[in-house]
């Protein structure tokens, strides 16, 4: 992407960023700050709820997931307060349902993890159907499985037989992709 300009961020510059990874928050804090965005972070709902109470951004980057509920609490607040807010939703478990309820809310865009500062920074500055280009450097589908499989097992408390249940695959054919290192 082109170096950015004030014009392209508008007057308000504020950024929201609402994570509870510490260090993907302050690595995405800190490229943000280079692209011109005046950051403020957040590392739980509690927090980002009480940032966008007190001073509603003009932009947002949300993590679904935090430890203490869901990021879409965040978006909700953030529309209530500021609606011509532009807010992208990030996650590591993308989903067609939560990405579809996360633009019902508010959301300009959702966006998978990993996705670097210049994949967030074109989605927050895409305007009307102008979408932003697509990454360049997208996970491959073993990746994308291997990623599923990983969250399922985690939200099953590293149940093995829990877990297979779920995915409806056998329980040994899951201890051999778990015994596997991830896919690039």
């Amino acid at each position: 992407m082109a170096e950015l300009t004030q014009d392209d961020l508008g007057d308000d510059r504020s950024l929201l960023l609402v994570d509870d990874d510490e260090p993907f928050l302050k690595r995405l804090a800190k490229a943000m700050e280079k692209r011109g965005f005046e950051v403020e972070t957040a590392e739980s709902v509690a927090a980002g709820t009480a940032i966008a109470k007190a001073r509603p951004p003009a932009y947002a980057v949300v993590d679904l997931r935090l430890e203490d509920g869901n990021g879409l609490d965040v978006v909700e607040v953030l529309r209530e307060r500021r609606p011509d807010s532009r807010i992208v939703v990030l996650t590591g478990y993308g989903a067609i349902a939560t990405a579809v309820a996360a633009v019902k809310i508010g959301a300009t865009d959702y966006l998978s993890k990993p996705a670097d500062a210049t994949d967030i920074t074109n989605a927050l500055l895409s305007r009307g159907d102008d979408l932003p280009p697509p990454p360049e450097n997208p996970m491959s589908a073993d990746r994308v499985r291997w990623e599923h499989i990983q969250r399922v097992y985690e939200l099953c408390d590293r149940n093995v037989s829990e877990t297979a249940r779920r995915l409806n695959m056998h329980r040994r054919t899951l201890q051999r992709i778990l015994a596997k290192r991830s896919p690039k």
